[in-house]
């Protein structure tokens, strides 16, 4: 990967399933041309893998923690990951 770009795995905790969390990760993905892909997790938390310019990512990560109306995180924790296939994707 470019050094100006970047590749993260977040897991996103509070009330962040029934809010369309996922549908709002896509569409705000998608305006910073953002890779990856967006998932609800069996435990209520979302995961999301989240790659392309630093800046762009950057912007997302702070933007996970307003989310979508009707939101509450409480973390979110981006690890290091591997860059994601072209486009930004609704897995689970």
């Amino acid at each position: 990967m470019p050094d100006d770009k970047k590749a993260v795995l977040v897991r996103i905790s509070g009330q962040v399933q029934g809010v369309s969390f996922r549908v709002w990760t896509q569409r705000e993905a998608r305006r910073l041309g953002l890779n990856g892909w967006v998932r609800n997790e069996r435990d209520g938390s979302v995961t999301a893998l989240i790659s392309g310019p630093e800046e762009a990512v950057a912007l997302m990560l702070e933007a996970f923690w307003k989310g979508p109306p009707g939101a509450d995180v409480r973390s979110v924790v981006p690890e290091p990951a591997d860059s994601a296939a072209a486009g930004f994707n609704i897995t689970g």
